[in-house]
């Protein structure tokens, strides 16, 4: 073992009762594993995986500690004795790996989400002020309704004692309840409970000690707070800090983070895209650990241990809050400290698998890590019963993972790839503005390939001839898409392209730009940016509701933002039909009338691909074992890809 590389990072904690045995936390986060608002196997197997991997501290997601707290149909409730099993379950299986385990307590205030059946919930806030996310309008607290939800609080936080666990986090991020009361804007109470800084802390006070009366005195009690809700109506940075100074005593740990449910804006820093800078909330943890006696938690967009290492060794934080890091590649500490970094499967916060997932109500996973979420199925890799000879056709992330996965479980693996780099589309979606890390994904699977011990051949392209000349016992076909250009009314004068061009350089683009956007999903989006900020007036037509409608909410929204700064006008409902001259015609998807966008210099056709099937069709009388997945099969997204690389290698 050895932890020098990451001497900080790998320094034990104690907190009150429990010793965290290394700096890194997975934080509180939905799942959608559990079914019935208790533990079930697939999120005890989920948390099992990351205690085994190493991780110092696990925070579960959310329990509701009222019926008034369901925020979604499948959190987890704490409030009946009947969810102690299951917590007792997940405490069990964490601590056997030697990982500390904490619960949240959670209230979410106006911030609802959706409800049971399809019918608006009623939602409850210290005041009437409504939500604009989710726009709610929710009802003011009774003092007696603040009254039960403290004790259910407390109550909570009896069971997970009862249930072995060491600690909680009461939720105070994000705009959540004890936030609500905390912010003047959001709380115009004027009772007890409101009016005056000291009052508005009294919800906190009130719920902390009636949690520190229902444990014990080695039962840790933290808070998580947003240092700055960036929003204008959200809690700002300097009264957290002050909510922050005037808790200390009362407190074992603060956890700060950014971000409010409460609006677009301030959601996107729940879980925050790769657009937005790496250990960005670190400076306002310093200036908290400044101020407090107590231990300091950080999290957003802390995803590597070289980052968490120098937060911890600045003095900035106690302790680094890397979920997606841990969603990615659940065993990232085990290899930090035995020195293996370069084995680490990096996160590239694509946000697609993780909160794309729960976003869609799906269970988690990660694009680059199928197993997560799928812990029950798939978490130990099986020996292959006979090792066979497998050619990989194709080295983009369909094909990486299919041969990377086939290697390890045993069999002979040789990926042919047509050009001289492998990562196929990836290698241009790391082009466009703020997606470079997203390259990091080539760069994972390329080291996955190495440690399998597959044979690359790239510069080789494939055909059915030499695949009979090989006689492998299974093809695997993963021949990726090319960019599809649809039928157009076309005339003289006007320059059209493909995103593809215009990301390789390979074309002029005028200076007015219109870009038809069919899938509207990250490359209309990243084209539109990318010419906007090389000069041209952009105008991005998107054949949907809105730009980015089929990307993860915090990416699609934050891109959104970056457009508007950047003046990029974009127009939804836009079929496009063709051009002519200067001038480009568009249909309304709804009204189907025609929109008419003239002084156009240049079409820019962003409309999905076409796969490549000469291989799979030439192959289709083949008498071998033959598997097409990925864009060679149908064009999709790189979690399809990798997905069903890992699937079909897992089968073999």
């Amino acid at each position: 073992m050895d932890a020098r590389t990451f001497p900080h990072l790998f320094t034990p904690l104690t907190i009150r009762g429990a010793t965290l045995r290394n700096r890194i936390m997975s934080t509180g986060h939905d799942t959608v594993l559990p079914t019935d608002g208790t533990v079930n196997d697939a999120l005890v197997a989920y948390h099992e995986a990351r205690a085994r991997g190493g991780a110092g501290l696990i925070v579960l997601q959310v329990s509701g500690v009222h019926e008034t707290a369901r925020y979604t149909t499948h959190m987890l409730m704490a409030t009946e004795d009947r969810s102690i099993e299951g917590y007792r379950r997940v405490a069990e299986a964490v601590h056997q790996h030697g990982t500390v385990l904490f619960a949240q307590l959670f209230h979410p205030g106006r911030e609802i989400m959706e409800s049971e059946g399809g019918l608006l919930a009623v939602a409850y806030a210290p005041s009437l002020a409504p939500n604009e996310r989710f726009h709610v309008m929710p009802r003011p607290l009774s003092r007696g309704m603040i009254a039960e939800i403290i004790a259910g609080y407390g109550d909570a936080a009896r069971r997970m004692h009862e249930a072995g666990l060491d600690g909680v986090e009461i939720v105070a991020s994000h705009g959540y309840l004890p936030s609500q009361f905390l912010n003047p804007r959001v709380n115009r109470r004027e009772d007890a409970y409101g009016g005056t800084p000291e009052n508005c802390l009294r919800f906190l006070r009130d719920v902390i000690a009636d949690v520190r009366a229902k444990t014990d005195e080695r039962f840790v009690i933290g808070l998580r707070i947003s240092g700055g809700e960036m929003d204008e109506e959200g809690l700002t940075a300097g009264e957290a800090l002050d909510a922050i100074a005037a808790l200390d005593g009362a407190l074992d740990y603060v956890h700060v983070i950014a971000g409010t449910s409460a609006s677009l804006g301030g959601a996107i820093h729940i879980v925050p895209p790769m657009t937005i800078e790496n250990a960005y909330m670190a400076p306002f943890a310093a200036t908290v650990k400044a101020r407090v006696g107590m231990p300091v938690f950080v999290t957003g967009r802390i995803n590597q241990p070289q980052d968490a290492e120098g937060v911890i060794a600045s003095n900035q934080a106690d302790v680094c809050g890397m979920t997606r890091a841990l969603i990615a590649d659940p065993e990232m500490p085990r290899k930090a400290r035995e020195g293996r970094a370069e084995d680490i499967r990096a996160c590239v916060a694509c946000n697609q698998a993780c909160i794309g997932h729960f976003h869609r109500g799906y269970p988690i996973s990660c694009i680059q890590h199928p197993v997560t979420g799928r812990e029950l199925r798939y978490s130990t890799v099986t020996p292959a019963a006979e090792p066979k000879r497998v050619m990989v056709v194709g080295g983009g992330p369909a094909g990486m993972k299919a041969a990377a996965v086939a290697a390890s479980r045993g069999h002979r693996v040789t990926l042919y790839e047509a050009s001289t780099r492998l990562g196929g589309q990836t290698l241009l979606a790391q082009l466009l503005p703020g997606r470079a890390e997203f390259g990091g994904l080539v760069t994972n699977l390329e080291r996955e390939l190495e440690l399998a011990q597959v044979e690359v051949r790239k510069g080789v392209r494939v055909d059915k001839a030499l695949i009979e000349a090989e006689a492998p016992d299974a093809v695997i076909v993963a021949t990726g898409a090319t960019p599809f250009r649809p039928r157009l009314e076309q005339g003289d004068g006007m320059q059209v392209v493909d995103a593809w061009q215009v990301i390789k350089g390979e074309v002029t683009v005028g200076a007015s730009v219109l870009v038809s956007d069919w899938r509207c999903d990250w490359i209309g989006i990243g084209v539109a940016e990318m010419l906007a900020r090389a000069g041209s007036a952009v105008r991005l037509a998107v054949n949907g509701t809105t730009a980015g409608e089929v990307l993860p909410l915090y990416v699609r929204d934050h891109s959104i933002g970056r457009l508007h700064r950047l003046g990029v006008t974009v127009t939804p409902f836009a079929r496009l039909y063709g051009c002519d001259g200067d001038t480009v015609y568009l249909q309304h998807t709804t009204s189907s009338e025609a929109i008419v966008v003239e002084g156009i210099d240049t079409l820019v056709v962003c409309h999905g691909h076409a796969p490549v099937m000469e291989l799979s069709e030439a192959l289709e009388d083949y008498l071998g074992t033959v598997h097409v997945i990925g864009d060679g099969l149908a064009p999709r997204t790189a979690e399809e890809a990798i997905f069903e690389g890992f699937r079909t290698a897992w089968t073999l």
